[in-house]
């Protein structure tokens, strides 16, 4: 026992989620282009810089689909509140997606979507009384599952996703998590403590939930030692936790004797950030593979590049 006061958690005033204002709603979603309208557009862009770089992006991911390497896209929860659930969904379907991986953040965004058709709650208002992240389902709910499937020794993009398969979701074909559980496609939740708003829960069990990052940790590892010989692995807005994770997957795959080359990374987001360029776009892939960086909001983006995926 540590000789230091920790705080205690024993009591919370939560409400339902259903009850709580959200900046973002099912109806704001995108969904996936449904025929060729884009083929011409594409035609048009450009063959210098960025469109040069977004094509070739579009090859590797195709080339990678046809000789079996691993697709990996990473996502921070801003992916999911910005609605792309639907476009990387109709990803995974199409055999673009073998493996998924996200952080704290966009596992709760997509649970919240799936539970209730909302998500992103009014930080200010909320923090002012005390009542963000308080939502109960999102805290209650989760943490429940996380400490089951530890208990099972299950990760935690395992263990969500079993769960909101046996909950009767409003929204199921709008959950990443749900999805990739049931079309058996490996997602790993990689966490931080005291970054999310269920780890104020009282049922957060920091065991729980550092035995089941460390899983998925493993999983995402196996993952990324599959990109060898032409695999792609994408970044969509995580600025810190991702990247340092990717980048120790792939020290670890390289340090067990295991090859890893000749291989694509990608960096989408509206601002490239320092550990994004260096850990995603230029050490793993140095003298070896193919880095990109494309900047750009979530929103356009990647509707654009599924759309030139699937019909350009």
């Amino acid at each position: 026992m540590s000789k230091h006061k920790e705080f205690k958690a024993r009591k919370i005033k939560d409400y339902p989620l259903d009850s709580r204002p959200s900046k973002v709603n099912v109806d704001h979603f995108a969904r996936p282009l449904g025929e060729d309208s884009i083929s011409a557009f594409i035609e048009s862009l450009p063959k210098l810089l960025a469109a040069n770089d977004l094509r070739t992006l579009v090859e590797k991911i195709r080339e990678a689909r046809k000789k079996g390497r691993a697709i990996i896209w990473g996502f921070g929860g801003h992916v999911v509140k910005v609605g792309l659930a639907p476009v990387l969904i109709d990803l995974m379907e199409r055999g673009f997606v073998t493996a998924l991986a996200t952080n704290g953040s966009g596992m709760i965004h997509d649970f919240e979507i799936a539970l209730s058709g909302s998500t992103s709650e009014e930080v200010e208002s909320q923090l002012s009384t005390g009542a963000f992240g308080m939502a109960r389902e999102t805290g209650e709910f989760l943490n429940q599952a996380i400490n089951k499937g530890a208990s099972q020794g299950q990760g935690i993009g395992e263990s969500v996703g079993e769960f909101l398969q046996h909950y009767d979701t409003r929204y199921p074909d709008l959950s990443l998590m749900l999805k990739a559980h049931q079309k058996d496609i490996p997602l790993a939740v990689l966490i931080a403590m005291g970054t999310d708003i269920i780890h104020n829960h009282p049922k957060a069990s920091g065991e729980a939930m550092g035995k089941g990052s460390q899983i998925d940790f493993r999983i995402f590892t196996q993952q990324v030692s599959l990109l060898h010989g032409g695999g792609v692995y994408l970044n969509l807005g995580s600025a810190v936790i991702l990247p340092e994770v990717f980048l120790k997957a792939v020290s670890l795959v390289r340090n067990s004797g295991q090859p890893l080359q000749d291989f694509t990374t990608a960096n989408l987001d509206f601002i490239q950030h320092y550990r994004p360029t260096k850990n995603v776009v230029e050490r793993p892939v140095s003298g070896t593979g193919t880095g990109i960086a494309l900047t750009g909001h979530h929103e356009i983006m990647v509707p654009l590049l599924a759309a030139m995926l699937v019909n350009g």
